[in-house]
This record gives structure tokens, sequence and C-alpha cells, in this order.
């Protein structure tokens, strides 16, 4: 009866074992660390003086997106500078914000990061915290992306966005619904 249930435990070992081996990329919802990302920032402007808001601007987001992607895929990568030679600002323009960026970046060898944990990091590293503490960065975009073995998260700031909205096919960017057929 031991040899058999010992047989059954490590064939379910193994099996279990492949599967983790063979899965993709975590899909977690990273909603939550994304807004506590901000309201961290948010804190560090007002503990630095500042009296101007922070609001998250889907482009800079978008920006932030696509650079912890790449940041993911490409092991290579680092920091700041794209897989394609990309800097924040290219991918910023890119995504249509016109004005002055900074970006922050944390990568952490492990499925995921807390806020606390990202929040010391870039507090401690007197350049990230310079870009946090600006008073003149009034936009935010964050995003975070996770493998099994390796989270990502990039904040895009800014000092005002010139361009005007951005707009899609049939709708106005940002405006959920807007201009569906109905």
């Amino acid at each position: 009866m031991s040899v058999r249930r010992n047989t059954v435990a490590v064939a379910v070992i193994g099996l279990t074992c492949g599967a983790v081996a063979v899965a993709p990329a975590a899909g977690a919802d990273n909603k939550r660390l994304n807004d506590a990302v901000v309201s961290n920032v948010y804190t560090v402007k007002s503990q630095a003086g500042c009296d101007t808001d922070i609001k998250v601007n889907p482009k800079l987001r978008l920006a932030a997106e696509w650079h912890a992607n790449d940041v993911l895929n490409n092991r290579a990568l680092d920091g700041d500078i794209g897989s394609d030679g990309s800097t924040v600002a290219d991918r910023a323009r890119n995504a249509g914000y016109e004005g002055e960026v900074a970006e922050t970046t944390a990568i952490n060898p492990a499925l995921a990061i807390s806020g606390i944990e990202l929040i010391n990091r870039w507090y401690y590293r007197p350049d990230y915290y310079a870009i946090m503490a600006d008073c003149g960065n009034v936009d935010i975009g964050v995003w975070s992306v996770n493998a099994l073995d390796r989270t990502v998260v990039v904040a895009v700031y800014g000092k005002g966005d010139a361009a005007p909205p951005v707009y899609a096919p049939g709708r106005p960017f940002g405006t959920p619904g807007a201009g569906a057929p109905g």
C-alpha cells in the first residue's frame, strides 16, 4: 500500500512540476499595484512640499505598458532603454504625449513585488527619488507585468501634455462607449 501511495505522489509531483515549467506568463490583474504606485508617488510629492496633484494619463500608461512588456520579454534589458533603442521620450511621443517625461523602472526576480518594496527601491535611489519628488510632474502612467520568475514595473511621469486627445475610430480615446453604435 505504501509503495502505491509513494508512486502516486511521485506522479502527481511530476505532473505538477511539468505544468509549472510550461505555464505561460502570469496574467494577473495588476491594477491594485499600479494604483498603489500612483498613490505612493503622490505621497512622496506631498512630503517633498509639492502642492500639485498628479493624475493618471492614458498616453503615459501606454508608454509604460510598452516598456514593461519589452523589459519582461527581453532579459538583456535592465533599465530605461528599450530593445529597439527607444527612450522614455520616444515611447511617450509615440503614444501621443507631447511634453517633458521621465521614467522609473523596477525589475524584481520573482513572481510579484509589494508596493512597499517597490517604493522603497525608488525612494532610496537618488535619481528616482528626484523624479518622484519633482513638483513639475503632473501626469503619470504606470504598468506592471509578471512572469513566474520576473516582475517589471514602469512609471512614466510627465510635466504636462500639450497634445490634443488621441482619437480612435468611432470613439474618443479614454471615453468608454462614446460614439459606439447604439
